[in-house]
């Protein structure tokens, strides 16, 4: 399956791997902001599963690329020592409440941690596993007009 990132088995990554493809990743989008001159300091990620978990990895790795993100089943990338400063940074995770990937616990860490690096996180739990739900688009859409 395509990902954006190698994986050693269900929920291990290669960290090596997923460091070099956050700073790919990060710096396409500070290259597309200066080619289409957009700021990138207003783009939002989007990502589920693994999009989100890449996305979530360049927030910790390269604050300030991005101003936010919404995270549909994610879970803890890396916890990068020193932790990254996120003030400002608002997070949006959408995750199921019987996902069989991502536990109720590892979704709570993952808040935890970008709660700790100081971004805005709010958690939205979804009668669901790892699928994606019509409530999750519904809650993304709230969150997102209200980040404008």
């Amino acid at each position: 399956m395509p990902r954006f990132f190698r994986r050693l088995a269900e929920g291990v990554f290669d960290i090596d791997d997923l460091k070099a493809r956050a700073a790919e990743l990060a710096d396409f989008v500070i290259a597309a902001a200066a080619h289409y001159g957009f700021d990138p300091a207003r783009v939002v990620a989007m990502g589920f599963s693994n999009g989100a978990n890449i996305a979530s990895a360049v927030m910790l790795l390269r604050p300030g690329v991005l101003k936010g993100a919404v995270l549909f089943r994610a879970m803890v990338p890396l916890e990068p020592d020193p932790p990254p400063a996120l003030s400002g940074a608002r997070v949006l995770i959408s995750n199921g409440e019987v996902d069989p990937i991502v536990s109720r616990a590892e979704t709570e860490r993952l808040a935890r941690l970008l709660q700790r690096a100081g971004a805005d996180v709010e958690v939205q739990w979804q009668p669901a596993g790892h699928q994606l739900m019509p409530a999750d688009f519904s809650v993304a859409k709230a969150w997102l007009q209200s980040i404008k």
